[in-house]
């Protein structure tokens, strides 16, 4: 209702019963589109549209791995593109980082 652009969420994004935010998320959701991903690291992110807005669950390795599927889907949804579960399921080519000692990323087979 105040124009946000996404909504970013994280806290419990694991498979265990008493994570409640993937449940949350998906209450919420007019669609979602996948929960989990062929990215490491990040395979437990979430990615759900409400009234047309992106929500994002982000799994805890957002805040410590240098690069994540994050930095794949992000700044796509940012732009406005609408991602499906084929755009994640095409991710699992190149979706392992293999953090190396000089990062290159975007020039990298990381997410491509």
């Amino acid at each position: 209702a105040q124009g946000a652009d996404m909504v970013q969420v994280t806290g419990g994004m694991s498979v265990d019963p008493d994570d409640m935010t993937p449940s949350a998320i998906g209450a919420c959701a007019d669609e979602v589109v996948t929960y989990g991903t062929p990215v490491l690291p990040g395979a437990m992110f979430m990615l759900a549209y409400v009234q047309g807005k992106p929500v994002v669950g982000l799994p805890g390795c957002v805040m410590y791995a240098k690069r994540t599927v994050f930095d794949l889907a992000v700044p796509r949804l940012l732009t406005g593109e609408k991602l499906t579960r084929r755009d994640f399921v095409l991710m699992a080519h190149g979706g392992q980082c293999q953090n190396c000692p000089v990062c290159t990323y975007p020039d990298c087979g990381f997410g491509q």
